[in-house]
């Protein structure tokens, strides 16, 4: 089998570089994407203001006490929407095997090209001096065979890094790689494994499956073949919508049950609204619940036919929120989605009533 070429590209800081490259004024200082209010919550940040310990999805009054001359930038959608369509057709004059996985990054296989470069570092470089030259912006992109080791490469030399991780290399790159980094692990997972005594890849290679797989359920099957540098995902162009959702963050805490269903009630006219608008349709809601302490609850029910109105979604959604506790919990988001999608099919499994908690 032909060795797969691999490439990710991760746009560094995008939202905030954008307004920084539309701003001169505003270059090489401390900058967030999102709202100076009580309210607020970070969206992007710029490197700059990373030094200060500012992060995406922190609150715009701890960015602020962490950084007192932070700049607060509003949020653009339909620019930055703009943008990744440029850097798409970017990518699509090298090939037609992308998947995006969100505006600011996407995995190309380039193992054929277009343009017959025979090097998968050589189309990095390219891609990335176009992205510079062309829009004025900065990625970070990450070469290999496979898509889990393109990721971490794309990461491992951030901002405007650029890192090949060779098949003759990647076992002792993953050996002394930090078990933080690898893809899947987030701050649970991690500390789970810091307590188990795994905290680098060679640590987690020597962890056999068996015991991979009781700790971490089906991930101790992807954590045993990453250790290994196995990953054998293909890069998928057309990716199936696998839900639709929509939250609600509140400008100020709920606490009366009776305010709580209103405002469940308007999320849940805007969860139609978008489910009309894609034309998705699933068995799966999921109410999920941010407390003001940043804690988070979510439920989940399944039914055997499709949720598409507001009849349907509704009740059910008060049904999960009943069985949330909350007493002296005053609560900062209301969050509704529909997952699980729906099939054409004419002999689908009944889809007992189910609950998820976490």
């Amino acid at each position: 089998m032909k060795e797969r070429k691999i490439i990710h590209i991760d746009m560094d800081a995008f939202y905030a570089s954008v307004e920084q490259r539309d701003h001169p004024e505003w270059r090489g200082k401390p900058l967030v994407v999102g709202h100076d209010v009580e309210r607020g919550v970070v969206s992007a940040a710029s490197y700059e203001a990373r030094q200060f310990g500012v992060r995406s999805a922190m609150s715009s009054v701890k960015a602020k006490r962490l950084c007192p001359e932070l700049i607060f930038a509003p949020l653009r959608m339909n620019v930055y929407k703009s943008i990744s369509a440029q850097i798409h057709s970017i990518f699509e004059e090298y090939t037609d095997l992308i998947e995006p996985l969100s505006l600011d990054e996407a995995f190309l296989d380039v193992t054929e090209n277009k343009k017959g470069i025979e090097l998968a570092v050589d189309i990095a470089k390219e891609i990335k001096k176009r992205i510079r030259e062309e829009l004025g912006l900065i990625a970070s992109a990450g070469v290999s065979y496979n898509k889990f080791l393109a990721k971490v490469a794309s990461d491992y030399r951030k901002p405007d890094g650029l890192c090949t991780i060779h098949p003759s290399e990647a076992q002792k790159f993953i050996d002394g790689l930090p078990i933080e980094s690898f893809w899947g692990v987030g701050k649970v997972t991690a500390k789970k494994m810091h307590a188990l005594g795994i905290n680098n890849g060679a640590q987690l290679r020597m962890s056999t499956l068996e015991f991979l797989t009781l700790e971490f359920g089906k991930a101790g099957q992807l954590y045993y073949n990453f250790a290994r540098g196995i990953d054998l995902r293909p890069v998928e162009p057309e990716r199936e919508r696998k839900s639709v959702g929509c939250e609600s963050t509140f400008e100020h805490d709920l606490i009366i049950k009776s305010s709580i269903v209103i405002e469940l009630y308007h999320v849940a006219k805007e969860l139609i609204r978008r489910l009309e608008k894609s034309g998705f349709k699933g068995y799966t809601l999921t109410l999920k619940i941010k407390f003001n302490d940043f804690t988070q609850k979510s439920r989940s029910i399944s039914k055997d036919y499709p949720l598409i109105t507001l009849q349907e979604i509704l009740p059910l959604a008060k049904e999960l929120l009943s069985d949330v506790d909350l007493t002296n919990h005053p609560i900062r988001l209301l969050g509704l989605s529909v997952s699980n999608p729906w099939e054409e099919t004419p002999f689908r499994k009944y889809r007992q009533l189910s609950f998820d908690f976490k």
